[in-house]
């Protein structure tokens, strides 16, 4: 079996492991993540890679990080949650650690471990939405991973829904994932609980006030029934399906995976997605329909999804 080692780069945390080439992790770490020290987080990297090579016989490192990756794989350009800036990370770590090595944005790395060994398996045509503070995104046309041009396509959280609307910190405003995220979802939810507080019983208890909701009670609240917190999943689920609909016409996928943490309460909203998925999609009626499944990795896709890629160099 062919050995490489995965790094999952995120604000907080560094998840690493070796995988194996049937999309198994042999061996796994976690480390704390220096984000705000690039040459403190090549070394961390480095240090983590190394600790695993000594155990494993490893021939490539893929390295998945918050980021816009340029085309090469190698430099990562801007990262809005870590001090990366024209980044040469594939150099860093590959002297650090004399082994090959790529680097993939994260979402991408996780679209790609799901399109592989989790539900997007069996379909060439795939893409993976990751809903939680945002939106992220990784597309999969053909059996192969788009990046664009650049490597930074698949920005899908940044496609504008509403002209004018929310400010994203993007610099932009209306941002898709300003109305279709877990952020937007807490939010809705404590304005219906403001507006109704009659409707919000559970949230208000939960959370003690309106300002006092956090994400985990709107899921909660919403499971006992509350009304405040329903609607909130209600209008996320428009707003999800208007966003598929949107893509499916453009790039027409066999399957739409929903990630993130927000779909830990997929039973929620996802059966809502769909109907309303069907009812928005341009020429309904006379073409498939999209499946829209449930990614079945968790955390662990972005990890073996970037010791995957790391074989493709």
């Amino acid at each position: 079996m062919a050995l490489t080692i995965g790094v999952d780069v995120g604000g907080t945390k560094i998840a690493y492991g070796v995988v194996g080439d049937d999309g198994a992790i042999i061996e796994r770490g976690l480390r704390h993540s220096p984000a705000g020290s690039p040459e403190k987080m090549a070394l961390t990297i480095a240090d983590a890679v190394t600790e695993l090579a000594t155990r494993h016989e490893v021939e490539a490192v893929g390295i998945g990080a918050a980021g816009f990756v340029d085309e090469t794989r190698s430099v990562i350009r801007f990262a809005p949650n870590l001090a990366w800036r024209e980044e040469p990370l594939r150099e860093k770590v590959g002297e650090l650690v004399g082994l090959p090595v790529v680097v993939e944005n994260d979402a991408n790395a996780m679209a790609w471990g799901e399109y592989r060994f989790g539900a997007g398996r069996g379909e060439s045509h795939v893409v993976c939405v990751t809903v939680g503070t945002g939106i992220g995104g990784g597309i999969v046309l053909g059996g192969r991973l788009y990046r664009g041009r650049w490597g930074m396509g698949a920005e899908l959280g940044h496609m504008q829904a509403v002209p004018g609307g929310r400010a994203c910190g993007c610099g932009n405003s209306g941002c898709w994932e300003r109305y279709a995220s877990g952020s937007s979802l807490l939010m809705e939810a404590k304005d219906n609980a403001q507006a109704d507080p009659e409707g919000a019983e559970h949230l208000l208890r939960l959370g003690g006030s309106v300002e006092g909701i956090q994400g985990e009670h709107v899921t909660e609240a919403a499971r006992l029934g509350d009304r405040a917190a329903l609607a909130a999943f209600e209008s996320l689920a428009g707003w999800l399906a208007q966003g598929l609909a949107d893509m499916a016409a453009v790039l027409d996928p066999g399957c739409f995976i929903i990630g993130g943490g927000v779909s830990g309460a997929a039973d929620l909203f996802v059966d809502r997605v769909r109907e309303e998925f069907a009812a928005r999609l341009t020429g309904r009626g006379h073409r498939p329909l999209a499946e829209i499944r449930v990614a079945e990795m968790g955390p662990s896709a972005g990890l073996v999804g970037a010791g995957d890629l790391a074989r493709l160099r």
